[in-house]
C-alpha cells in the first residue's frame, strides 16, 4: 500500500466518520510565539482548544506537515542514525473540538488500524496514563485489549504542546515487529529498541498548562490525536525503517544518482533524503536561510545536508536537484511544491554555492586539528572557529564527531558564543572591532544617489586586527573610503552585494558603522584583497528596492498611527528589510479591529495618491520649524535630512535612511499581526507590493473556503455565524441540565456505599467526570437522600482532583464541614476550607488520596 494511499484512506475514513477534512497549515505558525515550528497536527486548532477559536465543525482530521528540527522538538542529530527520527514528517490526525472524546476517539483508532488497515490485534499494544481508569477500561472491557498487551506509564502517556498550551493524557499504541527483533514492550527495561514502535498517539486534551506551570481545565474536554504517515507506511509495506518506504526510497535513488554513489544503504543518503523534504517545504513556506531564528534552522539543515553529499565523495552542487524528485514524490499532495519549485530550487542552490566554498577548508582544518588531537573531546574554540570563520553549525560539527566516536566541549563552545553575543549588544560589531579600528577620517557615503561605485580599500579587520591582505575563504570587514552601501541604522538592515578587484569576489552580509567609518562585513569567496586595492563596490538593487519600500511604509504607518489613536504614540523601534516591516510605538492598549483598518486605509490612500518623496537637507532648527518629528534617542548631527511623504505633508520626519521615490512604489500595504511587546508598547508588523496581494489573496481564498463550507456568502457570514453562536449557547445550556440529570443518577447508586457511623451515614468517594457543578449537585442530592450524613466526594481531573465537602445542617454542628476539609487537605498535600454544612478544596493526585478517603469514617467515629 502505497504512502498516498494510506494518507487518502486516513482522511477518507474520518471524513465517513463526520470529520471535516482541513488543509496542512504552513510550517511557520500563525501567530503562536511559542513555536519555532509547526511540529504537530494540533497546531493550528491550538485557539479552537483553548475556546478562543470557533470553526464551523467540532471534528476534523488532516494530514500536516510538521519540522522537528529546533527548539523544544528537535530530532536534526539523530536523522540518519535511527529509523525513525526527521526533521520532516507526515503527521495524520483526527480531532474532536468538544464533540466525542475518549471513548470514540479509541473506537475509531481500533477500526482504522484492526479494518481498514487490517493489521493484526495481537500485533498492537497499548499504554494509557496510570491515572487514566476511563481510558484503560475502554481499551480492556469494552474493545476487548488482552491485558498481556497493555501497559500504564506516567510520564510516556502525558502530552503536551509546548512549555505551555494544551495537554492533557493519552494513550499510545505500538505495533509489535515480532520477537525476532530486540526490544521489550513499553514500560520495560529495553522498551527503548525496536521491536515494538509507536504508530499512534491518542491524546485527551483536558488543561492548559499555565506559564506557572498550573494546568487549567480546557472550556471542553477534546481530543488530538497523531499517527506519523512514514511510521504506518512501513508497517503497511511490509519493512522495517521508514527509509525503505516509497517517499524515501525515490529520494534516496535521486541522492544516489547526484552524488553518483550506488550503496544505497549508506547513511548519508538517508540524511540528505530526509533533509531535501524539510528544506523545500520550509522555503514553500516563506523560511530563507538566514542567521537567526527559523532561517538560521534552515541553513543548518541544508550545511549538514551539504556535508554528507561531501562525504559521499561530491564535491560539486547537488542538493537543489532533488527537488523535481520531491516535487514528483509528494507535489499531488502539496500543490505548493509545483507552484514554488524554481524559487525553493533557487534559495537553496544560492545556500549550496555559498557553503559549499568554505566547507573544503573547514574540514581540513578540522581533519588537521584532529590528527593533533590527544583526547576524544574536540576543543570548544576548534567548534566556535568552525561555526564563526566557515560557517559550520555547530550541530554539524557535533555531527562529525559523532562519526569517529568523539565529542565536543560545548560548554567552552557555549561561552564564546556569549560573550560573541555580549560583544554584539547594541552595535554587533562594535567590541571585535572599534578597539583595533584606528582610522582617520570617515567613510564617504555615495548611497543616496547611486548603487555601484569604485573606491580605495583603506582597511581589512580579520578577528579583530587590521591586516594588509585577505584570502579567499576568510570571513571579515572591509573598509571602503567612500561607499554606495547602506549600515544598519534607524531600523533599516545593511545592504548586502559585492566588492569585487579584478578576479576578487567578495560577498557582503551585512553593512554596519563603527565611528564614522562603515565595515561592509561578508566573505572572500575568490582571489585576495589588500589595503589600497580600488575596489568596486556593487549594491544588490533587488534587496535595497525591497527594503527601500518597507522603509517609506513605515513612515507613512507611523503618521496614520498618530491621526488614528493620538499624538502620544511615538515610534518605540523598527526593522525594516526586503521581506517585512515592523514597528514599535508608544500605545496603551491593544488596537481594534476598526482601528487596524483606519489605519491600513489611511496608508493604502497615500500610496493611490502617489505622491513624490522629498528629501532636504537642513539645520535642526530648521527641520523643528518645519515641524519635523525627530525620534527620541537618536543622535542627530549639525545638518539632518527632513523626509516628507504623502498628500498634505502627510508624513515629515528626520530620517537617513533609503526611500521610494514616490509613494505610488510601495503598491500595496497590509498589516499582518499587532501585538504587545513590553508596557505600553505595541508592535505592527506588516507587508507591501506582492507580498501584501498575497496575504489578501490568501485571506480571500480563506473566506470562500469558510462560506462554502458553511453553505453562505460571504456576506452572509456574519449572521450565519451569530445564529449558530446562539444555537451553540443554547446547547452548552441543555449540556448543563443534562449533566444536573446524570449527577442525580450517580448519586442515587452511591447511597448504597455509604456506612453508618454514629447513627448517621458517612460516604466518601472518589469520582471522574464530573464539572464542578455536577459534582456540586451530587453532594446535594447525597445529603438529601442519606439524610442524617456526611459526605465528601474528591473528583478527579488528571493529576489533580477537587473535593466538596457536605453536611446535614442538624448535623453540621457536631461534624463541621470546613475541620473535615482542612484535615483531609494536610493529609494530602492540598488545600481547602468553608462552612460548617459545606466546604470546597483542591489537591494532587498521590498515594495519599486513597489513605485519606479511608480515614474519613474514622473522622466522624472521632468526633
Amino acid at each position: 500500500m502505497q504512502s498516498s494511499d494510506i494518507r487518502k484512506a486516513f482522511l477518507d475514513f474520518f471524513a465517513s466518520k463526520g470529520h471535516q477534512i482541513v488543509p496542512s497549515s504552513s510550517l511557520v505558525p500563525e501567530n503562536d510565539p511559542t513555536l519555532l515550528f509547526t511540529n504537530a497536527g494540533m497546531n493550528q486548532f491550538k485557539d479552537v482548544f483553548l475556546g478562543a477559536e470557533k470553526r464551523t465543525y467540532s471534528r476534523a482530521t488532516s494530514s500536516q506537515r510538521c519540522v522537528r528540527a529546533g527548539g523544544k522538538h528537535n530530532d536534526l542529530e539523530n536523522v540518519g542514525y535511527t529509523a525513525r527520527h526527521h526533521t520532516f514528517f507526515e503527521m495524520l490526525g483526527n480531532f474532536s473540538f468538544g464533540d466525542y472524546f475518549k471513548r470514540d476517539a479509541i473506537f475509531f483508532a481500533w477500526e482504522f488500524l484492526t479494518q481498514v488497515m487490517q493489521l493484526p490485534a495481537e500485533k498492537l499494544w497499548i499504554t494509557v496514563h496510570i491515572s487514566d481508569d476511563e481510558a484503560a477500561d475502554i481499551w480492556q472491557k469494552e474493545v476487548g485489549v488482552s491485558p498481556e498487551r497493555f501497559s500504564r506509564l506516567d510520564e510516556d502517556n502525558f502530552w503536551q504542546m509546548g512549555d505551555t498550551g494544551p495537554c492533557g493524557p493519552s494513550s499510545e499504541i505500538f505495533y509489535d515487529h515480532g520477537a525476532d527483533v530486540p526490544g521489550g514492550p513499553p514500560g520495560s527495561e529495553n522498551d527503548d529498541l525496536d521491536r515494538y514502535i509507536e504508530i499512534w498517539n491518542l491524546v485527551f486534551m483536558q488543561y492548559e498548562r499555565q506559564a506557572s506551570g498550573e494546568l487549567m481545565p480546557l472550556p471542553k474536554p477534546s481530543v488530538d490525536t497523531g499517527m506519523g504517515l512514514e511510521r504506518i507506511s512501513a508497517i503497511m509495506q511490509g519493512v522495517h525503517t521508514n527509509y525503505e518506504i516509497d517517499l524515501f526510497q525515490a529520494l534516496i535513488k535521486a541522492a544516489a544518482k547526484a552524488c553518483a554513489v550506488n550503496d544505497l544503504q549508506h547513511k548519508s543518503l538517508r540524511v540528505i533524503a530526509d533533509h531535501i523534504r524539510s528544506c523545500a517545504f520550509l522555503v514553500s513556506d516563506g523560511v530563507i536561510p538566514s542567521n537567526e531564528g527559523r532561517g538560521y534552522v534552515l541553513r543548518r539543515i541544508v550545511r549538514r545536508a551539504i556535508r554528507h553529499g561531501h562525504k559521499l565523495g561530491q564535491k560539486g552542487l547537488f542538493f537543489a536537484d532533488l527537488v523535481p524528485a520531491l516535487v514528483e514524490q509528494m507535489g499531488q499532495a502539496y500543490p505548493e511544491l509545483n507552484q514554488k519549485q524554481a524559487q525553493i530550487e533557487k534559495v537553496l542552490r544560492t545556500e549550496e554555492e555559498q557553503f559549499s566554498k568554505t566547507l573544503d577548508k573547514g574540514m581540513k582544518i578540522l581533519e588537521e586539528q584532529l590528527a593533533k588531537l590527544n583526547s576524544a573531546v574536540i576543543p570548544g574554540d576548534l567548534v566556535f572557529k568552525l561555526h564563526d570563520t566557515f560557517g559550520f553549525p555547530v550541530d554539524l560539527t557535533n555531527d562529525i564527531a559523532r562519526e569517529r566516536d568523539l565529542t565536543i566541549d560545548i560548554t567552552a563552545y557555549e561561552t564564546l558564543m556569549a560573550a560573541q553575543r555580549a560583544g554584539a549588544a547594541g552595535n554587533q560589531f562594535q567590541l571585535d572591532y572599534t578597539k583595533t579600528l584606528t582610522l582617520e577620517g570617515k567613510t564617504d557615503f555615495k548611497g543616496y544617489d547611486t548603487l555601484e561605485a569604485r573606491s580605495e580599500i583603506i582597511a581589512l579587520v580579520i578577528d579583530g586586527e587590521q591586516q594588509k591582505i585577505a584570502t579567499a575563504g576568510q570571513k571579515l570587514s572591509v573598509v571602503l573610503e567612500a561607499t554606495p552601501f547602506y549600515a544598519n541604522s534607524g531600523g533599516q538592515v545593511g545592504d548586502t552585494g559585492y566588492l569585487r578587484v579584478g578576479d576578487a569576489c567578495f560577498e557582503v552580509h551585512d553593512c554596519r558603522k563603527a565611528g564614522d567609518h562603515f565595515l561592509h562585513i561578508g566573505v572572500l569567496q575568490a582571489g585576495t584583497l589588500t589595503v589600497g586595492d580600488l575596489a568596486l563596490a556593487q549594491v544588490d538593487a533587488h534587496v535595497r528596492a525591497a527594503t527601500a519600500l518597507n522603509h517609506s511604509a513605515t513612515h507613512l504607518v507611523h503618521a496614520a498611527l498618530r491621526k488614528v489613536l493620538g499624538e502620544h504614540v511615538s515610534q518605540k523601534g523598527s526593522l525594516v528589510d526586503s521581506q517585512r516591516l515592523r514597528f514599535d510605538f508608544a500605545h496603551f492598549e491593544a488596537m481594534t479591529t476598526a482601528q487596524i483598518a483606519e489605519v491600513e486605509a489611511m496608508v493604502n490612500a497615500q500610496i493611490r495618491a502617489n505622491t513624490e518623496v522629498k528629501t532636504d537637507l537642513c539645520t535642526m532648527d530648521e527641520a523643528k520649524a518645519k515641524g519635523a518629528m525627530a525620534l527620541f534617542g537618536e543622535k542627530y548631527g549639525d545638518s539632518v535630512r527632513v523626509l516628507t511623504m504623502g498628500a498634505d505633508e502627510f508624513s515629515m520626519e528626520l530620517c537617513g535612511g533609503i526611500h521610494a521615490q514616490r509613494t505610488g512604489d510601495i503598491g500595496l500595504f497590509k498589516i499582518v499581526s499587532e501585538a504587545g511587546t513590553a508596557a505600553g508598547v505595541r508592535r505592527i508588523e506588516a507587508v507591501t507590493g506582492e507580498q501584501a496581494l498575497q496575504v489578501i489573496n490568501n485571506t480571500a481564498a480563506l473566506m470562500a473556503n469558510i462560506a462554502s463550507q458553511m453553505k453562505a456568502s460571504p456576506e452572509q457570514l456574519a449572521e450565519k455565524l451569530s445564529v449558530l453562536m446562539q444555537q451553540n449557547k443554547e446547547l452548552l445550556k441543555e449540556v448543563g441540565g443534562l449533566k444536573a440529570k446524570l449527577a442525580g443518577f450517580a448519586a442515587a447508586e452511591w447511597v448504597a456505599e455509604a456506612v453508618e457511623v454514629n447513627g448517621i451515614k458517612v460516604l466518601a468517594k472518589r469520582v471522574e467526570g464530573l464539572d464542578a457543578n455536577a459534582q456540586l449537585d451530587a453532594v446535594d442530592q447525597l445529603k438529601n437522600k442519606l439524610g442524617a450524613a456526611v459526605v465528601l466526594l474528591v473528583n478527579v481531573d488528571g493529576d489533580k482532583a477537587s473535593v466538596i465537602a457536605g453536611v446535614t445542617k442538624a448535623e453540621s454542628k457536631k461534624y463541621k464541614a470546613g475541620d473535615l476539609m482542612r484535615e483531609f487537605a494536610q493529609k494530602t498535600g492540598g488545600k481547602g476550607g468553608g462552612r460548617p454544612d459545606m466546604a470546597r478544596g483542591a489537591c494532587p493526585v498521590n498515594t495519599l488520596l486513597d489513605e485519606a478517603l479511608a480515614q474519613v469514617v474514622d473522622w466522624v467515629a472521632s468526633r
